[in-house]
This record gives C-alpha cells, sequence and structure tokens, in this order.
C-alpha cells in the first residue's frame, strides 16, 4: 500500500524533467562565461593599440623620433662635406 508520502511514478518524472531543465540552463550559462572567444573580440581594439604601443616603444620608437626632431632644429648650413663627414655651420 502507498501512503501519500510515496512519490509516484508521475511526479519523479516531472521532478527529474525540471531537474535536467535546470541542468541544461547551467550548462547553457557556463558555456556563455567560459566563452573566450567573445571575451576576446570585445577586447581587440584595446590589446591591439596596446600591443602596438609597446612595440613602438621597444623598437626605440620614441627615442628615434625625438633625435630626429631635435637634430632638424640643430642642423645649420653645411660649409664642406667629405663622404660621411660634414662641416656644419650653425649661427
Amino acid at each position: 500500500m502507498a501512503t501519500t508520502s510515496d512519490p509516484t511514478t508521475e511526479s519523479v518524472r516531472r521532478q527529474i524533467e525540471e531537474e535536467r531543465e535546470k541542468l541544461a540552463d547551467a550548462v547553457e550559462e557556463l558555456r556563455e562565461a567560459a566563452d573566450l572567444t567573445a571575451i576576446m573580440r570585445a577586447k581587440l581594439p584595446v590589446v591591439a593599440a596596446g600591443a602596438a604601443g609597446i612595440g613602438f616603444v621597444l623598437a626605440g620608437g620614441i627615442g628615434a623620433t625625438m633625435r630626429l626632431i631635435a637634430r632638424r632644429s640643430r642642423e645649420g648650413k653645411v660649409q664642406a662635406k667629405a663622404g660621411r663627414f660634414s662641416l656644419v655651420r650653425r649661427d
């Protein structure tokens, strides 16, 4: 004899189906959270700009640019030139 506290077959099946749906929702949420491609795609412009800046600095771009700018402002009139050497008059 079954008492009222014993689960029926139908109620057990219903509970199992509810648990399956909850599990499927949880798995979907985990997949979305672990999707590194979407996360990196959202941050790609920032990462690319940072990489370009770091590459520029490591390659000596700032020093070379400043040296070029400073040299142009110090250049004077070339008086004589022999090969790679030159005599420059700065007024």
